[in-house]
């Protein structure tokens, strides 16, 4: 008899049939808790007086995804955007968020169908002695196919894990790309800061040079004595001697610049061997209220979703307590010779549930909800740090931000103030009205208030970078959306 396709074809809709059926019966709510997200409770005000041009108006998210274009500075915006595309910590980062897309396909496909195809052709002989020597042939081809009902959800909790571990990661670029940012705009800076601090060694060089040719030449006509010369050279050696150090440091931060561009050291040396002014801060700067600024952080936001990705893992593991609930079904072909392999008579079928409970284990699957609620516990937690952690960064931040302004003011009044006393104190000494150590004390302030004043200047800046970073700002619009996917190949 031959095969009948017809028949086959009606025998595969029962079993579709059966398969549906089971499908409207997994509707069954998960088990395990069910995630709500924490509602912290927060002032409506920084706590920190806001002063030094910081506002409490709301910030545009464009310009705080974007916020380094506010110190106006084109070489600044040309590394962060170089960063954004060769940084190997956010090509790393960006891994990370394919490898969680790949998991969450990898859950979701749990919850289909299996279907293999097999298909086989075996000879065998027994033995003389207790089989008779004979020889056999089997020919087979079929489809075997398997479901796992998810009557109590636990694949459904753990594709709601791997999709909150998804986001997650996410939130974990986001946040790697933050820091990013505001890394290379503070190396930037400071890297300029060293350049202001070497302008005024060298110009406090050229100057004590010549009140050490003045006191050599009055030394040598007997109007001064050997002290005064003495001193004179020591503290122009002085000086001479902080130019190799800050240069140092002006080369080792280029180094870390060219590192976090995902470049080799000493590539971005030329471009930034011309010295320019240290960025400088805006007028004025929004910086919102605190709920704001812990809805767009992303370590918070990463946090929460690694919170709901462990209540999640709840449910898997509570779905162990109950039956599992299988579905398997096959269709093929057996015949002992390839003539017959198509004939009606060569079929063969299968199709039936499977329950499996795990009816004594000695108390581990309880013990594996324990261990897991015990990690929620702890994800809370982790949460609730996060939460606090933001909110005193940007308090520092705010405080920081204002009081080196003022401390600014203060150093650009006295060195100012000293370099009218170095210049007064150098005409007297020249003329012979006073003794060297007013010159030697007066140059000696104005090197230190001078490079103060440089360090502050950059301080000041550094310390708005600090803020924006402190606030969420990097990422909240243009700058994931147009660079950083791309650059991980993002998918829904």
């Amino acid at each position: 008899m031959r095969l009948n396709p017809r028949k086959i074809i009606i025998d595969f809709l029962l079993g579709s049939i059966t398969l549906f059926a089971a499908l409207i019966l997994s509707g069954c709510a998960a088990v395990g808790p069910d995630y709500l997200p924490p509602d912290p409770t927060v002032l409506p005000a920084w706590h920190t007086p806001l002063e030094g041009g910081l506002t409490p108006g709301d910030m545009d998210p464009r310009m705080l995804a974007n916020w380094w274009t506010t110190l106006n500075d084109p070489e600044l915006s040309s590394l962060i955007e170089r960063a954004v595309a060769g940084n190997l910590d956010l090509k790393k980062a960006g891994a990370k968020v394919r490898e969680a897309r790949a998991r969450r396909g990898i859950s979701r496909a749990d919850l289909f169908p299996t279907l293999d195809a097999t298909g086989s052709a075996t000879r065998s002989r027994g033995s003389e002695e207790t089989g008779g020597g004979n020889t056999r042939e089997l020919y087979a081809a079929g489809f075997d196919a398997g479901w796992e009902v998810d009557i109590f959800g636990g694949l459904r909790r753990s594709v709601e894990a791997a999709e909150a571990n998804l986001q997650a990661s996410r939130e974990g670029l986001r946040d790697v790309l933050v820091s990013l940012v505001s890394e290379v705009a503070l190396n930037y800076v400071e890297a300029r800061t060293y350049q202001a601090r070497l302008a005024v060694a060298e110009a406090n060089l050229k100057a004590q040079q010549e009140t050490c040719e003045l006191t050599r030449w009055r030394y040598e006509a007997g109007l001064s004595d050997e002290l005064a010369l003495e001193q004179a050279r020591y503290n122009l050696e002085s000086t001479r001697s902080q130019i190799p150090t800050l240069r140092s440091g002006l080369d080792e931060t280029k180094n870390r610049l060219a590192i976090l561009l995902g470049e080799r050291p000493g590539m971005i040396h030329k471009e930034l061997e011309e010295r320019k002014p240290i960025p400088v801060t805006p007028l004025e700067v929004a910086v919102g209220v605190p709920a704001d600024t812990l809805r767009r952080r992303p370590d918070i936001r990463k946090a929460e979703r690694e919170l709901a990705a462990q209540t999640a893992r709840i449910g898997v593991a509570t779905a162990d307590l109950y039956p599992r609930f299988t579905l398997k079904g096959s269709i093929g072909l057996e015949a002992l010779s390839p003539g017959n392999w198509i004939s009606y008579g060569s079929r063969s079928s299968s199709i039936g549930p499977r329950v499996s409970w795990a009816v004594f284990d000695a108390g581990a699957i309880r013990k594996n909800i324990e261990v897991q609620s015990a990690l929620q516990e702890q994800a809370l937690i982790q949460y609730e740090t996060a939460l606090l952690s933001a909110l005193e960064e940007v308090e520092n931040a705010l405080v920081a931000y204002a009081n080196e302004q003022v401390r600014r003011q203060s150093l650009l009044e006295a060195s100012q103030a000293a370099q009218r006393a170095a210049k007064l104190a150098r005409d007297r000494y020249a003329a012979g009205l006073i003794d060297f150590q007013v010159v030697l004390d007066a140059e000696r302030s104005l090197l230190n208030l001078q490079s103060q004043l440089a360090e502050s200047d950059g301080k000041v800046t550094s310390n708005l970078i600090a803020l924006y970073k402190a606030l969420g700002g990097g990422w909240t619009s243009l700058t994931v959306d147009d660079k950083t996917s791309i650059l991980v190949g993002e998918r829904k």
